[in-house]
């Protein structure tokens, strides 16, 4: 009841397509004006876009990227394993959340699955025993895995390198692509303005509204920003004169090989338990394979660093006899931390109208359908439902000291309320 009370409050609210609003008109990316709406979300990758799309439901949205393409530089270039087990409690909710999306997505969201079967095996050597024992006592819908069914389902798993492992079955694959374009065609079928190419330059409160002037010259106007920016997350906050959070952008770096002679399409993905590598089977006969690296670095166009590479697969190859004559793809991407490792979903209480949604890490594919549900419910000043549980602990006041706790209620009315308060120190 839990889980089907959840998707159907996030299947009904992206798939109510008529907007409440009257629609934003569509974009024109020439345009050297300014356009009014009530919401401006900055950063159009899974988490913007899952956000957006559930606020233009009942919003006058605009949806603001940098790059040419929506998704470029973290969502496009993720694992893609739907994983239960698998970062803080309050990802793991989430992720438990959105799982039935995955699964049944709502009518005419994407026109192929969001997600197929796959399995997730946690591989453990003798010094990682201890680390596998505590995922198995923590964990959910896991089960220990013995060493002659794993030989039979990994031929090419060397004798000796494992002791002990586990499966999460339920891991399935997750259609990045096809996740990422459903809410955006939501996002735009509500009325949204997707502004590609549309750095934003300057953020400032005036007259009780956010100002947003993009590098391409255009100004969007409304009274709640939403910061989703992922890797310049922190620098978008600066833009604003809004104190950072102190998010920390890490490469991941990844590899695709040829596995042959092994047949992989069958494989679950294969991660060492202390999160020393993972690979997983990739367009049916390659292997995606990974260091499992998190290197901070400034946020920018990140590219995959050789020595992990490398790393990669001598990793890979002390566990599976997989000979490889070279790589024939390599790239990495930044997953972006908080402090504490949770999400930051919610309001910058030093700063009217600013609402936070970064720090997914490795997690906003997974968490994308419940997360930017949330995000709406709280700018909107709604009962979050399920996903109330974890509003404290994604809070991002909780990296502030001493801050007054906040009511509930419409936060576009409350940001509107507050902006006409404080109209003449704004301007």
């Amino acid at each position: 009841m839990y889980r089907t009370a959840c998707h159907s409050r996030i299947c009904s609210a992206v798939a109510a397509i008529a907007p409440v609003a009257p629609a934003v008109p569509a974009f024109d990316g020439a345009a050297m004006e300014t356009h009014d709406v009530d919401v401006t979300v900055i950063g159009a990758g899974i988490a913007g876009a899952a956000a957006a799309a559930a606020l233009a439901a009942g919003r006058r949205v605009a949806l603001i990227e940098m790059e040419e393409a929506a998704g470029y530089h973290t969502t496009g270039r993720s694992a893609a394993l739907w994983v239960l087990n698998y970062g803080p409690p309050d990802v793991r909710a989430l992720s438990s959340l959105s799982r039935r999306f995955f699964i049944s997505p709502p009518s005419g969201f994407a026109g192929v699955p969001l997600m197929s079967r796959r399995g997730m095996v946690l591989l453990a050597p003798p010094e990682r025993q201890a680390d596998l024992a505590a995922i198995l006592a923590a964990g959910q819908g896991l089960r220990d895995i013995g060493i002659a069914e794993l030989r039979r389902r990994i031929p090419a798993l060397r004798p000796g390198y494992a002791v002990a492992a586990a499966i999460e079955a339920d891991a399935f694959d997750m259609d990045v692509a096809a996740l990422h374009q459903g809410f955006l065609r939501q996002f735009r079928a509500r009325g949204g303005a997707l502004a590609l190419r549309h750095r934003a330059a300057r953020c400032e409160r005036r007259g009780g509204a956010w100002d947003v002037r993009t590098a391409a010259g255009a100004v969007f106007r409304a009274p709640v920003v939403v910061n989703a920016a992922g890797a310049w997350g922190d620098e978008v906050a600066a833009l604003a004169g809004v104190a950072p959070l102190g998010l920390t952008p890490c490469r991941r770096t990844a590899a695709i090989i040829d596995p042959a002679p092994h047949d992989v399409s069958g494989w679950p993905m294969l991660c060492e338990a202390g999160d020393a590598w993972y690979a997983r089977p990739e367009a049916r006969t390659r292997l995606m394979v990974s260091p499992a690296d998190e290197t901070p670095m400034p946020p920018h166009d990140v590219q995959a660093d050789e020595l992990d590479v490398a790393i990669a697969i001598d990793r890979m190859q002390q566990a599976l006899d997989i000979p490889v004559q070279r790589v024939e793809r390599r790239w990495a991407g930044l997953r972006t931390f908080t402090p504490d490792r949770s999400l930051a979903l919610g309001w910058d209480r030093d700063a009217a109208g600013f609402f936070w949604c970064v720090g997914q890490g490795g997690y906003g594919i997974q968490t994308a359908p419940a997360a930017g549900q949330l995000v709406a419910d709280l700018i909107a000043g709604r009962d979050p439902g399920d996903a109330g549980g974890i509003v404290a602990a994604v809070d991002p006041m909780r990296f502030r000291r001493a801050v007054p706790g906040r009511g509930g209620g419409d936060g576009i009315a409350d940001a509107r309320r507050a902006g006409r308060t404080n109209a003449a120190a704004d301007r």
